[in-house]
C-alpha cells in the first residue's frame, strides 16, 4: 500500500496505490484486436479489463458473463498485480493485509503455526474463508495451527505457496457464498487469477530490513509469456525464490536475565515457487486449459531457551550443550496443484469442466533438540521428522450457464447450475524412532506416536443452480442453492438470495441474505499432538481417540452460518466513489478446542494416546489437554467502507485519493457446557473468538502522481484497533501456571502506522522505489512482567493486530521488457 508499483509507466497505466476498493481502474489503453481475438471468442473471455472503460470485469460471486465491479449486486473487491507490488512485501498474504481493511493476519504465532501464512476476512477464522485459483478451489496446508489463539485448529490454504509474479489480480468476494462455491465461504471468498499474457517478461528484485536492523528480506520475481499454435496458444510462467531472516523482539528470560530466549521471533524460510498457466483454442468454440503451481519451503522457528540445568541428569547432552540450548522446529514443505479442463459452449451453453489435484506435504522437525530417553549411545540433536502430515484435495466440477428469453418475461434470466466430485485424504506419518523413543517425549516436541498416525479421507458431492434476473429495469435478483453430501458428516444444504436496486445512476441499493457451513477438516478430526515448552505442556487430542471418547468426546458437526448484508453504492458528486455495506454473520456450533483437564485428567487422557514418559517437572496446571468440539455459537456485526476521489492539479499532476474502514464486533451468544454444568470454553478462549481480532481497521491516504508519470509519491496511515486478549497469571520465576480460573484482561491499544514511498520510472524499461511500511516503528503493546512466560514474551502473539518487527524499509527494483 505503501509504494506506486513499478510497473507504472504511463498515464493510461498508473492507478492509484490504494486500498484495494470496488471501483478500480482499468489500467490501459484499449489495445488493437489481434487475429487472434477477432478469430476465437472464447479467449476474449479471459480480457480482465473492459477495453476503454473504467471498470473491472468480475468472474467472482457471479454466474454472469460480463459484469463489472461497479454493478456487482455483492460487495468485491478487486486488487491488481500493481497494487500488490506497490506494497513493498515480498509475500502475498502481507502485501494483501496492507491493502485490504477487513483482511487480517495473524500477529506472530508459535511454532509450526508461524510457518503457515494465512489470512482472515471480516474478524473470523481463516478456516472460514474459502480460497479459489481461477474460479477453482485451492487446496489447504498439511500443517494445523495447534497452539493456542484465534487460528487455533485452523489448516487453511496458504496463499504463499503460490507465486507473487503469477497474480494478475485478485477478488475478494467480502459476502457468504456457501450456496455457490460450497465449504468454507462463510467470512467470503478470495479468488486469485493468474496472468494470461502471451508476451512480454518482467523481472523485479525486492530488498527490506527492519527498523531494528534484522529480518532482512529479499525476493526475486520473473515472469513471462509467449504465444503457440499459430497464435492460438497462450501459455505464462512465472517463478519467485524469497528468503526472510529472523527477527528477534524478546524481552530478557526471567532465569537468566539476558535476552537469549529468542521465542519472541520471525521465523526464517526459503520459499521457491513456480506457475504455469496455459491455453489453448482447439477452436473458436472450444478451449482446452490447464494452471500447474509448485513451491518448496524451507522454514525453521525458535522455540523456548532450555537452561543447563535441564539436562543434569543426561550427562551426554550436558556436554554438547554446556549453556543450554534453543530448540529450532523445522519445516520441510512441498506444495503442488494442477488443474486441467475444457470449456467451449454448446447449443447456447457455456460450459466448463474441469478437473483439479492438490497436496500439500509438511515434515516438521527438530534442530537443537535432546530426547533424555534415548540411551547414551545413541543421542541426537537432529530430529529430521518429528512430525509428518499431507493433505490431498481432488476436484471435479461441471458448470453450466446461459442467458434465456422467455416470452412471458421482460428481462432475460442468467441460468446456472453444476455439479461436483471432491476427494479429500490427510495422513499423520509417525515421528522418526529417535522422536518417538521412549514415549514421543523429546523435549521440545512430541514426536508422533504409531498410536497417534494414521490416514483418513472422504467423499464430497455436491450440486447447485443458480438464477439471476431483473424483476424492472432497476432491479436486480439472483438465487442459488446448493446440496452436498460429505461420507463422514453428512448432508448440508445452502441458499442465497442477492438483490440490488439502482435509484439512479449514482445511487444503488443492495442486500444478501444467505445461509452457510464450514465442514470440520479432516485434521481437526483427527489431529493429535503434544507441544513442549521448559515447564509446560499442552496436549491436543483427536475427538475420536481413546483418550478424548473416554472423556465424553463426540464426533464433530459442520459449522452453520446465517449471514444478512445490505449495502449503499453512491456518487454524491461527480468522481466522489463510495460503498458502505453493513454485515452480520451468525455461526454456530463454532469448532475449537474445549474441555481444557488438566493434571492428572490430561496425563491419562495423553496415556490412553500413547504418550505417557512425561518430563517429571510438568504436572498439576502446567499440564493441560484438550480437543476439538462445536463448543459456541457467536454472532459478528460489521461495517465496510471505501471511498475515492481524484484531484487533477493540472500541470502539477494528480493526486488519487483513498479510504476504506472495516469496523467490526463478534459475541458470544452460546457455549457448550460439560455434565456438571461447567462451560467448555474459558477466559482465554473467549477472547479468542470474540476480541483477538481488531475492532476497527482504517486505511487512508493519497498517491501524487506527476504529469509525465516519471515519479510517484505515495503515503498512506492504518489505524489498527484494540485487541483484547485474557492473560494467563505466572509464579515461581513466570515458570509456573498461577491460576486456570483467573485471568488478566489486557488491552493491546489502537495502534497507528505511517507508509511512504517514492517511485521513479527511469524509462520505458526500469523502475525503482524505494520506500517503508511502518516507518516511525510502532509495536504492539507490551504485556506486564507477570503475564509473560518465561519473561521473554513482551508481546502477545495471538492475536491478529500490529506486527512485532516494527517498522521495513524496502528497495525495489523491476524492469519489462
Amino acid at each position: 500500500m505503501t509504494a506506486l508499483s513499478s510497473q507504472v509507466k504511463a498515464a493510461t497505466r498508473d492507478q492509484t496505490m490504494a486500498p484495494a476498493q470496488e471501483k478500480i481502474s482499468a489500467t490501459g489503453k484499449p489495445k488493437p484486436i489481434t487475429r487472434r481475438q477477432a478469430t476465437t471468442p472464447l479467449r476474449q473471455k479471459h480480457v480482465q479489463q473492459v477495453p476503454g472503460g473504467t471498470e473491472t470485469l468480475i468472474v467472482t460471486g457471479t454466474r454472469e458473463i460480463g459484469k463489472k465491479a461497479r454493478d456487482s449486486i455483492a460487495p468485491i473487491d478487486v486488487v491488481s498485480s500493481r497494487q500488490l507490488t506497490s506494497t513493498g512485501q515480498p509475500t502475498l498474504r502481507d502485501a494483501m493485509q496492507l491493502l485490504l481493511p477487513s483482511l487480517t493476519v495473524p500477529t506472530g504465532g508459535f511454532d509450526a503455526g508461524a510457518l503457515t501464512d494465512s489470512i482472515s476476512l471480516r474478524g473470523l477464522s481463516s478456516n472460514e474463508t474459502l480460497i479459489l485459483v481461477n474460479g477453482h478451489r485451492r487446496h489447504t496446508t498439511a500443517n494445523i495451527y495447534a497452539d493456542s489463539g484465534p487460528q487455533q485448529g485452523t489448516t487453511p490454504t496458504d496463499i504463499d505457496m503460490i507465486p507473487l509474479s503469477a497474480i494478475d489480480h485478485i477478488e475478494v468476494l467480502r459476502d457468504g457464498a456457501s450456496a455457490q462455491y460450497g465449504s468454507d465461504a462463510i467470512a467470503g471468498v478470495v479468488n486469485i487469477i493468474l496472468k494470461k499474457q502471451d508476451h512480454g517478461l518482467t523481472i523485479r528484485s525486492n530488498s527490506g530490513i527492519t527498523s531494528k536492523g534484522d529480518g532482512y528480506q529479499q525476493g526475486i520475481f520473473i515472469d513471462g509469456g509467449a504465444s503457440f499454435g499459430e497464435d492460438r496458444g497462450f501459455i505464462h510462467v512465472s517463478g519467485d525464490l524469497v528468503h526472510q531472516d529472523h527477527s528477534f523482539r524478546s524481552g530478557p528470560d526471567s532465569r537468566t536475565g539476558t535476552t537469549i530466549n529468542k521465542i519472541l521471533s520471525q521465523p526464517e524460510q526459503t520459499r521457491e515457487s513456480v506457475a504455469i498457466n496455459a491455453g489453448y483454442d482447439i477452436t473458436n468454440t472450444l478451449q482446452l486449459y490447464s494452471t500447474a503451481t509448485y513451491a518448496h519451503r524451507h522454514a525453521e522457528a525458535f522455540q523456548n531457551y532450555r537452561l543447563p540445568s535441564s539436562l543434569a541428569s543426561t550427562p551426554g547432552y550436558a556436554a554438547i550443550y554446556p549453556d543450554g540450548y534453543s530448540p529450532l522446529q523445522t519445516l520441510e514443505e512441498n506444495d503442488f496443484e494442477i488443474t486441467a479442463g475444457l470449456k467451449g459452449r454448446l447449443a447456447g451453453w457455456h460450459w466448463d469442466l474441469s478437473s483439479t489435484y492438490g497436496r500439500d506435504f509438511d515434515n516438521i522437525g527438530l534442530k537443537n533438540d535432546a530426547n533424555k530417553a534415548l540411551p547414551a549411545s545413541a543421542l541426537q540433536t537432529t530430529y529430521n521428522r518429528v512430525q509428518g502430515f499431507n493433505d490431498t484435495q481432488w476436484n471435479n466440477e461441471l458448470n453450466l450457464n446461459r442467458k434465456l428469453n422467455l416470452s412471458f418475461w421482460p428481462h432475460s434470466i442468467n441460468l446456472a447450475g453444476g455439479a461436483g466430485y471432491r476427494y479429500e485424504a490427510y495422513s499423520i506419518a509417525e515421528g522418526s524412532s529417535a522422536s518417538t523413543y521412549g514415549g514421543g517425549t523429546s523435549l521440545a516436541l512430541a514426536g508422533t506416536s504409531p498410536r497417534s498416525a494414521g490416514n483418513s479421507n472422504r467423499d464430497v458431492v455436491s450440486g447447485y443452480v443458480d438464477i439471476s434476473t431483473h424483476l424492472t429495469k432497476h432491479w436486480q435478483l439472483d438465487m442459488a442453492g446448493r446440496y452436498e453430501h460429505y461420507t463422514d458428516v453428512g448432508n448440508t444444504q445452502t441458499g442465497k438470495i442477492s438483490t440490488r436496486y439502482d435509484v439512479s445512476r449514482r445511487l444503488a441499493f443492495r442486500g444478501t441474505f444467505s445461509n452457510g457451513f464450514h465442514a470440520p477438516t479432516l485434521a481437526q478430526e483427527h489431529y493429535s499432538a503434544l507441544t513442549l515448552s521448559p515447564t509446560v505442556a499442552r496436549g491436543l487430542v483427536a475427538a475420536t481417540s481413546p483418550g478424548a471418547l473416554a472423556s465424553g468426546a463426540q464426533r464433530l458437526k459442520p459449522e452453520q452460518s446465517t449471514n444478512v448484508e445490505g449495502g449503499i453504492i453512491a456518487e454524491p458528486f461527480k468522481g466522489l466513489h463510495v460503498t458502505t455495506d453493513f454485515y452480520q454473520i451468525d455461526l454456530r456450533g463454532r469448532i475449537l478446542p474445549g474441555n481444557n483437564l488438566y493434571g492428572v485428567e490430561a496425563a491419562n487422557i495423553l496415556a490412553a494416546n500413547g504418550i505417557t514418559d512425561l518430563p517429571a517437572n510438568i504436572t498439576n496446571n502446567n499440564l493441560s489437554t484438550q480437543w476439538f468440539a462445536n463448543v459456541a455459537n457467536t454472532r459478528t456485526q460489521g461495517m465496510d467502507m471505501t471511498i475515492t476521489y481524484t484531484t487533477k492539479l493540472r500541470h502539477a499532476g494528480r493526486i488519487n485519493w483513498d479510504a476504506a474502514i472495516n469496523l467490526n464486533r463478534t459475541r458470544l451468544r452460546h457455549q457448550a457446557t460439560r455434565s456438571d454444568g461447567t462451560p467448555v470454553l474459558n477466559a482465554p478462549s473467549r477472547a479468542y473468538i470474540t476480541t483477538a481480532y481488531p475492532r476497527s481497521k482504517i486505511i487512508f491516504g493519497g498517491t501524487w502522481v506527476s504529469p509525465a508519470h516519471r515519479w510517484a509519491v505515495a503515503l498512506h496511515e492504518i489505524r489498527y484497533g484494540q485487541t483484547t486478549s485474557a492473560l494467563t497469571y505466572y509464579r515461581n520465576n513466570n515458570t509456573s501456571t498461577a491460576s486456570t480460573t483467573n485471568y488478566l484482561q489486557f488491552h493491546n491499544r489502537p495502534k497507528w502506522t505511517t507508509n511512504l514511498s517514492v517511485t521513479y520510472n527511469i524509462n520505458k524499461i526500469w523502475s525503482t522505489t524505494l520506500g517503508g511500511n511502518n516507518i516511525f516503528a510502532a509495536f504492539p503493546s507490551k504485556v506486564p512482567h507477570g503475564n509473560r512466560y518465561l519473561g521473554a514474551a513482551k508481546y502477545y502473539l495471538s492475536t491478529s493486530q500490529l506486527g512485532i518487527n516494527g517498522g521495513y524499509y524496502y528497495l525495489d527494483v523491476s524492469a519489462h521488457f
